[in-house]
């Protein structure tokens, strides 16, 4: 499943794959796959995504009811 809310909230901070991905210390595909939904990130590498773009787990992570 797509993370758009990852995608937006990356997007919201002006900030590009490669930005983020250097920001918390992986590859800008790994940032890729986390927001096109082919990887499922660990606990810690989303806690670091969270932190990064001043977001909750919940705001990025978390499925809303539709979903």
């Amino acid at each position: 499943m797509k993370n758009l809310k990852l995608k937006a909230a990356r997007a919201g901070r002006d900030l590009s794959q490669q930005e983020l991905a250097d920001m918390v210390g992986v590859s800008r595909q790994t940032v890729n796959a986390i927001e096109k939904g082919d990887y499922n990130p660990t606990v810690k590498l989303c806690l670091a995504i969270c932190k990064a773009l001043g977001k909750t787990l919940d705001e990025l992570f978390w499925p809303d009811e539709e979903e």
